[in-house]
């Protein structure tokens, strides 16, 4: 007789789908996952609001204006986007040190392709993306291959590959990126009117998924969430969205007669098509299902016949690819390539956005959202206290005393977990 596959372990265990609940049931469960350990991105959710309080009674002019706002957005779609990446290396309870310079590294070799070779953006853009899969794939193949810890590994990555860039752009100089496109992309906004299609695009497609999975697993006999509690998370995704598009559509420029500057950035459908894709990606394809298998207990996986080193190995060129991404992104903020283009700052801020977000350094638990709320909130405390006037160094403290409160979180609730058989 053949062993279940995990799929069918997981289905199942799946309870019987209850009868239609309210919201009080909902709120009771909830608050059953906190005690049984799985707080999730609760803790950076409430400390981002906690943030965002402070400053706005502190600073409320310069904090809480609509140009600061779109700044914040800028300041942390790098950071975020390492951090994506990262989450598929940290759900198999590894490390990636070498993300941030794999983003620069990757830039550059765009850089000289677009601005020194004349190519035009788009195959820039397939070079960067290539040289992030390649570097990616040889991190993987010494992990995953030759079981070096990818502690060691992406160290010394972190070490060479500053090397390359070094290599590439030459002692103390730039590769410009001239190129419209790539500017336009973290310097641009789009039209009001498409902001707001932007928006009702993204709602209408989050209530038709979210909605027709409800549904589903309720006439497949899964348990699922009550209508009515689909019905106010959908609302506060309406309300929080709209409200931040609204008010990206205000006027921002301090001076109208010589530009205007509203709407929208650039880089947030770029996001959100990240989040969307990503997610799907973990969530709906039998790899995604694999990787979490692999991270939460690679044995049990191995036993099930998932290929334990090819799941490990695409997780690393995920990683790298996505911060090749990244890099594209902050060489297009600051209209360069520079030898501190990824730096090792990124790569500190990119995990901490992502365990701060509620990713788990132990392996398995983890999510495409997470690194965007612990992005925010690593963005929101480095610009919050630049404001306030405070010095680098206070910023560095409260950053790491944040993110090893989001490591003792996550240790606590893993241990929780186990404890009441959550894990």
């Amino acid at each position: 007789m053949t062993e279940p596959t995990l799929t069918q372990a997981a289905v199942a265990e799946e309870p019987p789908a209850s009868p239609t609940s309210g919201l009080g049931e909902a709120a009771r469960d909830y608050l059953a996952r906190l005690r049984g350990g799985d707080v999730g991105s609760l803790p950076a959710v409430l400390g981002l609001i906690a943030l965002v309080l402070v400053f706005t009674a502190l600073k409320p002019g310069p904090f809480t204006g609509a140009f600061n706002f779109a700044n914040l957005i800028n300041q942390g779609a790098g950071v975020i986007v390492v951090a994506m990446g990262l989450v598929f290396v940290l759900l198999l309870g590894e490390i990636d040190l070498s993300a941030g310079f794999t983003g620069g590294t990757a830039a550059a070799a765009m850089g000289v392709v677009v601005t020194r070779h004349g190519w035009p953006w788009w195959l820039g853009v397939l070079v960067c993306l290539a040289t992030g899969a390649l570097i990616g794939a040889l991190i993987g193949v010494m992990v995953a291959r030759l079981g070096i810890p990818s502690f060691v590994v992406t160290l010394a990555a972190f070490l060479g590959l500053q090397g390359v860039l070094l290599r590439i752009i030459g002692e103390g100089g730039t590769i410009p990126i001239r190129d419209d496109v790539l500017i336009s992309i973290m310097n641009k906004n789009l039209p009001i009117w498409l902001g707001w299609a932007l928006f009702a695009g993204t709602v209408g497609l989050y209530g038709l998924l979210s909605f027709r999975r409800v549904t589903s697993r309720r006439a497949g006999g899964l348990h699922a969430e009550s209508i009515s509690v689909w019905a106010v998370k959908f609302g506060t995704i309406c309300l929080l969205l709209g409200a931040a598009t609204w008010y990206l559509s205000i006027e921002r420029s301090q001076n109208t007669e010589v530009t205007s500057i509203s709407g929208v950035p650039i880089v947030v459908p770029v996001l959100i098509v990240l989040l969307v894709g990503l997610t799907f990606l973990l969530g709906r394809t039998s790899w995604g299902r694999h990787l979490y298998a692999v991270g939460g207990n690679a044995e049990a996986a191995r036993r099930a016949g998932i290929n334990i080193a090819a799941i490990r190995l695409s997780g690393f060129v995920m990683c790298s690819t996505l911060a090749a991404v990244a890099g594209i992104l902050i060489s297009s903020r600051d209209n360069s390539v520079n030898p501190q283009t990824g730096g090792q700052l990124t790569l500190l801020y990119a995990v901490g956005a992502a365990v701060i977000g509620g990713t788990s350094l132990f392996g398995g638990r983890g999510r495409i959202v997470d690194p965007i709320i612990g992005g925010l909130v690593v963005a929101v405390i480095a610009n919050g206290m630049g404001l306030l006037g405070l010095s680098a160094a206070i910023v560095y403290m409260v950053t790491g005393l944040v993110l090893l409160i989001a490591a003792s979180v996550d240790a606590v609730s893993r241990r929780r977990a186990t404890t009441t058989g959550r894990a």
